[in-house]
């Protein structure tokens, strides 16, 4: 069978000093786990990390970036104003958004970033420098009961839990945008996605119950995974691997894969797909198939 996946461990994180248009940046290393040599065609997926008084310069992408802060704080930089980051929130950097990040803070800020598509090495990372953003605005916190806050969010493990979705107890108004997904142990909570304004990727949290699982499926887009709490066991390709925080798992189209709480509690991972889903058939569960063929009597 090929192989269309790769599994990264935590503990072998390679974080790096970018060049080419981040050679300006200061105190910044990126992990590139997923890319153009993994494989990917639509996922770029990387660890980033800022020290105290680093920063990175203003820059645009033609592609779309998303993120998700781990730990610590940072200030993003956009048009709209500054914003500062927290454990626990995330964002949205549309195509060609002029964006930069520092870290005014004492302590160094770590974030988990999506691209798509994926950035191409030959085309220096498909990003650009441009000049500075001369925003003279206060630095504004993440107010997700603000209406007019766009583009930003946050999730902690405590939106995760089904018994605390109800009405007083949400960050936000009830609505599709902010439900729970509760399914068979598993509980689902988008992040972002098309109505936060993405067009070619989508980010969520998944939590497993601990006998939470699912059988073999596959997509007809690329998924990444960030171990964030917890033990799973994972079948990529046939093959089966057991994931635990820090680690980072990707799967490519076609990459049947399953996973199965083997923690005994909490299992909570960041999820990432590439290109956004279709409105249908984003799931091809291998069981549903196997039924046709046993019913049409085929070969097992």
């Amino acid at each position: 069978m090929t192989e269309r996946h790769l599994i990264q461990r935590g503990g072998q994180a390679g974080f790096e000093t970018p060049g080419g248009w981040a050679a300006g940046a200061t105190g910044y290393r990126r992990w590139t786990v997923v890319g153009e040599r993994a494989g990917a065609v639509h996922t770029g997926f990387g660890v980033c990390e800022l020290d105290p008084g680093g920063s990175v310069p203003a820059h645009v992408h033609s592609f779309e970036e998303s993120f998700h802060v781990l730990s610590g704080s940072a200030v993003v930089t956009t048009p709209d104003g500054s914003y500062r980051v927290s454990e626990g929130d995330y964002g949205l950097l549309p195509v060609a958004i002029t964006h930069a990040w520092r870290n005014d803070g004492d302590a160094p800020v770590r974030w988990a970033e999506m691209q798509g598509p994926m950035p191409r090495d030959d085309f220096d990372g498909d990003t650009f420098l441009v000049p500075p953003l001369d925003d003279v605005r206060p630095v504004a916190g993440i107010d997700v009961r603000d209406p007019r806050t766009h583009r930003f969010g946050t999730i902690r493990p405590g939106h995760m839990d089904p018994g605390k979705q109800s009405q007083d107890l949400l960050a936000v108004s009830a609505s599709m945008r902010t439900a729970l997904l509760v399914y068979g142990g598993i509980n689902v909570k988008q992040m972002v996605d098309s109505d936060l304004g993405a067009v070619l990727t989508t980010m969520f949290m998944v939590q497993y119950d601990p006998d939470g699982a699912t059988t073999p499926h596959d997509h007809p887009f690329e998924e990444t995974y960030l171990i964030l709490e917890g033990t799973v066991e994972a079948s990529f390709d046939g093959k089966t691997y057991l994931l635990e925080a820090g680690d980072v798992a990707w799967a490519g189209v076609g990459c049947p894969h399953a996973f199965r709480n083997a923690g005994g509690g909490t299992l909570r991972w960041l999820e990432t797909q590439a290109p956004a889903p279709p409105p249908r058939y984003s799931y091809r569960f291998a069981r549903d198939w196997n039924y046709l063929r046993d019913v049409l009597g085929g070969p097992s």
